[in-house]
């Protein structure tokens, strides 16, 4: 017996394209027997943009992924791609190219059939496919590989075609699953700027996976921070660097320093004998209320950058860990009553300041930069 799919009303394909979505997740949850893997997921993915899925092992990010791809099921919920309920029906069937992180290349295939595996199964006309190939072929920059077999290839080369491949039919949307997991630093370095350009230039909305920030932070037009199967947060970049909406996202974006405090009201909050101001944050918490403090390390200021901030503190420099261009310094804070903060400075602040363990260091803690959240939601986001 065939499943009847939910219609889509021209009214929504109309909304859909009038405010330029390529794909509306709607309601989707998703259970493994007792376990829930997603609950209730809503996300809209604009057209021609970068969207990366970003959180820790077990968040939900990849079963996302492969419900939007047809090879998982939702238990609930739905899928609508450019007006089209796409919710049931099978990969072959949805308009995607997917790049995997394990390239998944056919081995016995030279890289040309490799790349013109899915032109050739849509049975495009065979006459226009040498053609096309040669075109994908020089996009990715291996334009003189097409004889050769993956074996020949570096793992950065394979991931390549396997680019290639997924882009061969044109996809209204790519999709890729840690696609540089697999390869080495400098080669993730140099494939994530590539990746970024290609999908630019060629204006094809993309949804990646991956668990490396920075990879999410230098490439993403959005990001969709999740965690425990729910979002947390879908915002720019700088959005969730710099205004994280939940305890975990401060916590699992970059570095931040958490210091337990208690609310004085009007901005004001004490940590230890210190008390600090918060120009960022409403009036929103009550006199007494127990709180938590999220600063990143780089969000002080130094030398003549003092003059006129409030949240004045001097320390003592307990270790340095250099790190090239800048260095983390664990800092014994007098007014913290024995927490230390791990603070950023940059190569030419390490030697003017003399930043060096024992050294002692004046301050400032930036008020606009501190985030604040009811320390009883910590525990719930973590």
């Amino acid at each position: 017996m065939g499943i009847r799919l939910p219609a889509v009303t021209a009214d929504c394909a109309l909304a859909q394209h009038n405010t330029g979505t390529a794909l509306a997740i709607e309601g989707v949850h998703k259970r493994f027997d007792k376990f829930t893997a997603l609950q209730h997921i809503d996300l809209q993915v604009k057209q021609g943009e970068m969207l990366c899925l970003l959180g820790p092992s077990g968040c939900g990010k990849t079963t996302l992924l492969r419900i939007i791809a047809g090879l998982e099921t939702q238990t609930s919920g739905r899928i609508v791609q450019n007006g089209q309920d796409i919710s049931w029906l099978p990969p072959v069937k949805r308009d995607y190219g997917i790049v995997f992180q394990s390239y998944a290349l056919f081995p016995n295939l030279t890289i040309a059939e490799n790349v013109a595996y899915g032109l050739v199964s849509r049975k495009k006309p065979r006459t226009e496919i040498p053609a096309r190939v040669a075109e994908l072929l020089k996009l990715v920059g291996l334009s003189t590989a097409g004889g050769k077999y993956p074996a020949q290839l570096s793992g950065g080369q394979q991931q390549r075609i396997a680019l290639a491949r997924a882009l061969a039919t044109s996809p209204g949307l790519l999709l890729l699953d840690e696609p540089l997991s697999a390869l080495d630093a400098l080669e993730r370095i140099r494939l994530r700027g590539e990746i970024r350009r290609l999908q630019q230039q060629l204006g094809v909305t993309t949804i990646m996976v991956t668990h490396d920030q920075e990879e999410a932070l230098s490439m993403a037009d959005r990001i969709v921070v999740m965690n425990h199967g729910v979002i947390e947060q879908v915002g720019s970049p700088h959005d969730v660097y710099e205004r994280p909406a939940t305890p975990f996202v401060a916590d699992f974006i970059g570095k931040a320093n958490v210091l337990p405090a208690v609310a004085l009201g009007q901005g004001r909050f004490r940590s230890g004998r210190l008390e600090l101001y918060c120009s960022g944050e409403r009036d929103e918490f009550s006199a007494g209320q127990a709180v938590k403090l999220y600063l990143r390390p780089e969000d002080r200021a130094v030398g003549s950058e003092r003059t006129g901030q409030p949240n004045l503190v001097s320390g003592a420099v307990l270790k340095v860990e250099f790190l090239g261009s800048s260095c983390l310094a664990e800092m014994q804070i007098d007014e913290l009553d024995g927490q230390t903060l791990q603070l950023r400075f940059s190569l030419n602040q390490l030697h003017d300041l003399g930043v060096g363990v024992g050294a002692r260091i004046d301050l400032a803690l930036r008020s606009d930069r501190i985030r604040v959240f009811p320390a009883a939601a910590i525990g719930a986001c973590s």
